[in-house]
């Protein structure tokens, strides 16, 4: 047991699993809990990992996580500061003088002015500096998708990894999307860390994913052996998202969840297909859990058919706030062209609202058979989706039938207990690789055999080109700065 957990008065008792506790380093270079699953899946798992009785700290930047209170003092959160470029209302900023630290700032203003994401090259390299000036506390070091440079090599303890997805699946969905080669050039110069990924990724002993869906594109994408591959089920927090029949259900109502404006969420095809659905039902309206684009495919869409009083955006609502409107709504829809797993659908599936899916990714995974737990429907099919939420509308017993369905689906499962349990045994086998103990503080050893910091040099070449690119039309609320 460590220093810090006895000053803490942790208890010293056996994990939930009759083994030691552990002491775990859970990385996330965004931790934003309203944008994106890397922060709902922070705070799900940590809590969790807590209450199976291990120690978790979690190491992020900006937007820190929101971490669950509890857990006896067993999680808590180490913040490792970025310049953050990218916060709202001043993104793709350029900081004062006086905000510079070192060369690793430089390198993400750098990267940034030449129309590149900086961020998980930079987070890695000041988590590599974080965790080896700690070596010897931590027993696995947990990395939430980041794949930098800066994590090869000695971080001072086992590494395990979760990609949710590849992000070169983003990538390539927002080419297809884009118009004119302006734009193409932009999407490919804000994309350019997938290729340190691919590397990163094709290096790591333990990765693990949310779907059979993910650990197959992560072979196919980004070139890691199957057999590295863990598939690791998140899930819903089914205590809070749960029926309640206290909360009226809105006639008409449909809800989706789209925390930012680009091609990969389908919204543009749900606004569409709305337009058609009001022709047979006129009360049908959308609310979206995301900000309101101002511009682009969606509100283009939106002004076209007149629907600004049908449509409505929120955004960051509370826990209880964002359950209730998921309990209000007749359909909960998923118009997703592609996800790695969809937590919404299985938040949506836990209260017992039914669903409206696509067959995007790995959605089928999470929702189940077509017209057993949900309504499945092609991606990208605006038809389709009208199609299915005119019958949903128009049919309160089907409603009810895969509202009941689906949220038995769920907590058979895809619980955070369950992506707790499935985690810490993957930590422990990466332990055992590495001869049942965290890596022994360095002495006397070259800095290519202890993995020391990376000079400017080393990772110049892949983070910035010397020729700059506009980056006018990148969207700054895409996936990866979520």
């Amino acid at each position: 047991m460590t220093a810090e957990a006895r000053e803490a008065g942790l208890s010293e008792d056996p994990a939930a699993d009759g083994l030691r506790p552990l002491h775990i380093a859970l990385l996330t270079y965004k931790g934003n809990p309203f944008c994106g699953g890397q922060g709902v899946y922070v705070r799900h798992l940590s809590r969790e990992l807590a209450r199976l009785g291990h120690r978790v700290e979690v190491i992020g930047a900006q937007p820190y996580p929101v971490l669950d209170e509890g857990g006896d003092g067993r999680v808590s959160l180490t913040e490792l500061p970025s310049l953050d470029l990218y916060r709202q209302p001043d993104p793709f900023r350029t900081p004062k003088r006086d905000e510079y630290r070192d060369w690793i700032d430089a390198l993400e203003v750098a990267t940034m002015w030449t129309g590149g994401f900086p961020e998980p090259l930079t987070f890695s390299l000041r988590a590599r500096r974080h965790l080896r000036a700690r070596r010897g506390e931590f027993d696995v070091v947990h990395d939430n998708q980041t794949l930098g440079y800066g994590l090869l090599g000695d971080v001072g303890a086992p590494l395990v990894t979760t990609i949710h997805h590849p992000i070169t699946v983003d990538r390539q969905l927002e080419l297809d999307a884009a118009e004119g080669r302006k734009r193409r050039l932009s999407v490919r110069r804000w994309y350019a860390f997938t290729r340190m990924q691919k590397r990163v990724a094709r290096r790591l002993p333990s990765v693990l994913t949310v779907s059979g869906t993910s650990r197959q594109e992560i072979v196919d994408h980004l070139g890691v052996r199957q057999d590295r591959i863990h598939v690791v089920h998140i899930g819903a927090d089914t205590d809070l998202f749960a029926p309640d029949p206290s909360v009226p259900v809105v006639p008409g109502r449909i809800v989706t969840t789209s925390s930012a404006d680009v091609p990969l969420k389908g919204l543009v095809h749900l606004v569409e297909a709305l337009a058609k659905v009001r022709t047979e039902h006129p009360g049908a309206h959308l609310v979206v859990v995301g900000k309101r684009p101002t511009e682009g495919p969606v509100a283009q869409a939106m002004e076209r058919y007149g629907l600004d009083g049908a449509v409505e955006f929120v955004k960051g609502i509370s826990d209880a706030e964002l359950v209730d409107l998921v309990r209000s709504a007749e359909v909960a829809c998923v118009p997703s062209l592609y996800e790695g797993f969809s937590l919404p659908a299985a938040e949506a599936m836990a209260t017992g609202t039914p669903l409206l899916a696509t067959t995007g990714g790995a959605i089928p995974e999470v929702a189940g058979q077509d017209g057993e737990t949900c309504l499945a429907v092609p991606p990208g099919d605006a038809g389709a989706l009208a199609a299915g939420l005119n019958r949903l509308l128009g049919d309160a017993q089907l409603r009810a039938r895969l509202g009941a369905a689906g949220r038995e689906r769920v907590l058979r499962h895809f619980t955070w207990a369950r992506a707790a349990q499935g985690t810490v045994t993957r930590y422990r086998e990466a332990i055992d690789r590495a001869g049942g103990r965290s890596a022994p503080r360095a002495s006397g050893r070259s800095a290519s055999s202890t993995g020391a910091e990376p000079t400017v040099p080393a990772v110049m070449a892949d983070a910035v080109t010397a020729a700059p690119t506009d980056v006018e039309g990148v969207n700054s609320e895409s996936r990866a700065t979520c």
